[in-house]
Order: structure tokens, then sequence, then C-alpha cells
């Protein structure tokens, strides 16, 4: 088997300098001296660094467009792909990933550490020897066991687009609230078969949609919000989309000026998604009187999405098809690729 490491940077790739203790991005040398076994077992591994390496932060569709060309270009000559990434925005990209990649028959897995590879009890080797692992794993009859963009951390295997950041300090950085793991890694990799996205057509070649709209919005709700700050958000120029993050199941302050100001920038064309600010449970409109508002002005239900999703999903959709807003909102309402639940 041949598995494709690529890395983008972050905290994993990171050493430690001997004299003057500051981390510095490590070349592909040392990296190599740090985590041997990658080398010494059946699963062939080749490295391709970003250059220069960059901070998750500093990251942005044009470098989800280089993952994706990556592992398009290589796709043919390896079972696997492994994306070493930082893990602040690691969701955004792995969920972009998810949207961008169309027939994936191939896993390709996501994975970082909370210390650098060069620090003693650093996580890096675990995750990285796992991910490399799961990049690889092919049952009897040739095809990928997880053929789908995937985050492995600290022993669990979550959806990309179902993953977020939950932890800034703990090794378990991650968590997938809305829909269990794919797999869960101790002495044996467990993987729940029945929770897996579909393999692609093997017979078709894999596409790449690279072509996302950057004019979109978070407009957070919170108690005594004005309609100078919801105003100075929807009057964006040019906007094109907006991720409401509401209360509860989808909820809104019933101000006659939030619903003119939401229904106003619909009528311009901006679509507006609900999206709960609470990490587990739905966007259930009309369950509750303070969500009828968001219905009548043309808002539309995000359900269980996670906001690295729908954000990256919207930028997604308006990119390829922003000339046709009913596709726009229909494709919004629907799962794409297991990103949400809509009932």
């Amino acid at each position: 088997m041949k598995v494709l490491l690529l890395f983008t940077g972050g905290t994993i790739s990171m050493v430690r300098d001997a004299e003057t203790g500051a981390l510095h991005p490590a070349d592909m040398q040392t990296f190599k001296a740090f985590v041997p076994e990658l080398f010494a077992g059946d699963i062939q591994v080749d490295m391709i660094p970003f250059e220069p390496l960059l901070d998750s932060s500093d990251l942005n569709p044009d470098n989800w467009r280089q993952m994706a060309h990556v592992v398009q270009d290589n796709y043919d000559a390896y079972d696997g792909f492994v994306i070493l990434h930082g893990t602040d925005t690691m969701a955004y990209s792995a969920s972009a990933l998810s949207f961008m990649f169309d027939n994936l028959c191939k896993p390709v897995v996501f994975t970082g550490s909370q210390l650098p590879v060069g620090v003693l009890r650093s996580d890096a080797k675990e995750n990285l020897l796992t991910a490399i692992e799961i990049a690889a794993a092919y049952d009897t009859d040739g095809k990928a066991i997880v053929p789908e963009v995937t985050l492995f951390m600290d022993g669990e295997l979550y959806r990309g687009n179902r993953a977020t950041k939950r932890n800034a300090e703990h090794f378990s950085a991650f968590n997938s609230y809305n829909y269990p793991a794919l797999a869960r890694a101790g002495v044996h990799i467990t993987y729940n078969r029945q929770l897996i996205q579909p393999i692609g057509n093997t017979a078709r070649p894999l596409h790449v949609f690279e072509r996302f709209d950057t004019r979109v919005a978070i407009l957070k709700l919170f108690p005594g919000i004005t309609e100078e700050v919801v105003a100075a958000v929807l009057n964006t120029p040019n906007l094109r989309g907006v991720v409401l993050e509401t209360f509860g199941s989808g909820n809104a302050p019933s101000h006659e000026w939030l619903y003119q100001s939401l229904r106003d920038a619909v009528n311009r064309g901006v679509v507006i998604v609900n999206k709960t600010q609470c990490n587990t449970g739905s966007v259930s409109m009309g369950q509750y009187a303070v969500s009828l508002n968001l219905l009548k002005a043309g808002v539309i239900s995000g359900y269980d999405i996670t906001t690295e999703a729908l954000l990256t999903k919207m930028m997604h959709v308006l990119g390829e098809h922003g000339e046709d807003l009913a596709k726009v909102k229909k494709m919004l309402s629907v799962s794409l690729c297991g990103e949400l639940t809509n009932v």
C-alpha cells in the first residue's frame, strides 16, 4: 500500500531549537528522524511539503485548492492520503475538501497534534501513524474502508465536515457532536461501517470543484444586539451569504427591526442560513414563536450542521452555482456529503 503525506504546517511539524528553546518548522529530514516508524512498515509513505509551511490561521481557499490538487494530481499513484494540518482551522479545511471532491473513492485523512513532534510527550506520532494506517485500510475486495474526507485525533476518526475543535489544551482537541465517530483506535481500529459514506464509482475519475465565493459573513446573535450591529453585517457591500448563529433550536429576538433587516437582505439576494449556537442539537424553526419571524423572512434552516461546515459549504455552493439562487438555497438545505441531518 502507498500513502502520500502532505505537510501544510501546524504544531505537528514543529521542533524545538536546542539552544534557544523556540519552536520552528522542521525540515523533512528532521521530521523523518523523529518518526522512523513511518518507513519501517509495509506501507510506503511519500511526503510532499507546502513551501513554506503555514500556520493554519493563515490558510485560505487558495490553500484548500492546493491541497485538493495535490490529491487529484497523485490520485492514481496512491491508495490514500494524509494531510498534516494545524488544529486551529483543521475543521474548516476538512469541511472544505469534503465539498470539493466529487466521486472520492480513497481515504483523505486530516491529522495534527497539540504538541510538536519533537516534544517528549507529543501526541504527534500516535496521531500520524494511525492516520497512515487508516488511509491504507482496504477490504479484501480492494475497496477503501473509509473513502471520504475525515479527521483523526486522539483515537477518534470523525467525518471531516462533522468535526469541530473543542479544546485548546487537551489531546482530545476535536469532537463530532451530532454524528458518531467513524472509527475508534485502541489496540485495534474498530470501524463503524454503517456510518461511513458509500464509495464512489471507481470507474470514474476524481473531480475537484475549486470555485469559492468568500463574500460571506457570520452574524452571531446575543442578548442586547443592536440594529446598528446587524445592519453593519447585512449591509456589507457585495455580501452573498450569512451564517446566522441563533439561540437554542434556532430562535432569535422577536424585534420587528430584526425581521425587517433579515427580510430586506433576503430580498436583495443574500442567502441566510440559521445555525444554532449550541454544539449539540438541531435548528427547528417554527418550534417556538420566536423563530417564526426567521421563517417569514426567508431564512433557511441549517439543521445540525457545524459552523465550519456551513461556512465552507456556503462558499462552495455560491462559488459553483451563485448565478442560480434557487439552486443555492436548495443545496444549502440538503446534505451533499453527510454534513447535516435534515428531518
